[in-house]
């Protein structure tokens, strides 16, 4: 198995280690301490064509697949993992009217469709450097349009209703993060009507300053603070029939294919993250982080969180190189339990290596000055984020694992849930 970068992607990736090193990480503190969108950052990934990373080439992209994607975010959250998980959404956005697109079955009608709203779509994109959010999450207390679909947790309590030219779109959405932030928003909504529910489900392209669009909340969380994750409300927000991201109907049945690598996406943020923790603590320890002298003997205790960390980070993108590679691929129980596992590990193991950072690298270490407390409050956020917590992506796990068991055995009943 050749794990090596074509030399396009390391081309790629080098663009955004300089990025990460010369740009996002300089500001970092200071956007985490004021909770500020990092808006200099997203000039930097414009100027440097990368808001285009995942628009195909033929739209005047970089052509950038799911591959490409996990190893230049990798980097880029070294600089700044705030920065990087909100590039994320925009970057699943491209795939999904992309790579995603192009990959799922869709009639005639459909195809055609899809290729006419997405190519204005990528335009704004590549010519005037748009960004989209994703306010996918929804508050539980405002119940289900529909309960048929309930991947990770997901809830269509926002309704749209088909009107002469457009939605008529109705709901509540929160962490959208990028709120106030983002040109667009790629929101999931349910079609009020008769039809099965996956036919039913749309992606449709709210503007941040359309009418009927609010946000609200205040933004003090202890990690991922320059996200600007706030509540989003859409009252009777009209959106004209070129604003779907995707053709009715494809929503649902996309992420249910693709339920296993989805989530995959933002793992790449706490895979980065957590290797420069590992990188910096061995600055810190050696004299290399301005602030910090050199410790002058490293015993067994040290050393071992050192270790420790390599072995942690190693393994974890072990499994998720080879899990990223397989997505092209036709998805088997193993590869989408696979994925998620990788996507379990880098949960577990960023906070863990966080953790170990600040032990090895003593009690200083806890100061603002340096990024190592941020790099643990920024870890937290893996496990709780939706549509996988860890939680959810566990569940999914042991429940295929006993499906595909009772198959083998010839004990699976259908109407189970198992």
């Amino acid at each position: 198995m050749d794990m090596r970068p074509t030399a396009r992607q390391q081309e790629l990736i080098d663009l955004a280690a300089k990025l990460a090193r010369e740009k996002f990480e300089p500001r970092a503190a200071e956007l985490d301490r004021d909770a500020r969108f990092p808006f200099e950052d997203y000039d930097d990934l414009r100027e440097a064509g990368l808001l285009a990373l995942c628009v195909p080439e033929a739209y005047g992209g970089l052509g950038g697949d799911l591959e490409t994607y996990v190893l230049v975010v990798e980097q880029l959250a070294k600089g700044n993992a705030s920065t990087a998980l909100t590039y994320n959404m925009h970057c699943l956005t491209m795939l999904m009217m992309g790579e995603m697109a192009d990959a799922y079955e869709m009639d005639e009608t459909q195809r055609a469709r899809h290729e006419k709203h997405r190519a204005a779509h990528f335009k704004e994109v590549v010519e005037d450097g748009v960004f989209y959010g994703q306010p996918h999450s929804e508050p539980v207390e405002q119940g289900q349009t529909d309960t048929a679909f309930q991947v990770g947790g997901r809830r269509f309590g926002t309704r749209a209703e088909k009107i002469d030219g457009g939605y008529r779109i109705n709901g509540k959405k929160f962490f959208v993060s990028l709120s106030d932030s983002a040109d667009y928003f790629a929101t999931p909504a349910i079609l009020i009507g008769d039809a099965p529910w996956i036919e039913r489900t749309l992606y449709l392209k709210v503007p941040r300053e359309a009418e009927g669009v609010t946000f609200s909340g205040e933004w003090d969380p202890i990690g991922m603070r320059a996200t600007m994750s706030r509540n989003m409300a859409l009252e009777d927000v009209f959106v004209p029939d070129e604003a779907e991201v995707l053709p009715p109907g494809v929503f649902g049945g996309l992420y249910l294919s693709a339920a296993a690598h989805g989530p995959m996406l933002f793992s790449a943020t706490f895979l980065g993250m957590m290797q420069r923790a590992y990188e910096f603590t061995l600055d810190y320890l050696t004299g290399g982080v301005e602030g910090a002298s050199a410790k002058e003997d490293i015993g067994p205790v040290i050393s071992n969180g050192i270790a420790d960390m390599l072995f942690k980070i190693e393994a974890a993108k072990a499994l998720y190189y080879r899990a990223a590679s397989e997505a092209k691929l036709k998805p088997t129980h193993e590869i989408r339990q696979r994925a998620r596992a990788a996507h379990i590990m880098i949960q577990r193991n960023c906070v863990e290596v966080a953790q170990e950072a600040i032990k090895v690298s003593g009690g200083r270490a806890l100061l603002k000055q340096f990024p190592l407390e941020r790099f643990l409050r920024d870890a937290q956020a893996s496990s709780v984020m939706r549509p996988w917590t860890r939680e959810i992506a566990t569940e999914a796990v042991w429940e295929s694992a006993i499906r595909m068991a009772k198959r083998r055995n010839g004990t699976y009943v259908e109407e189970e849930k198992l």
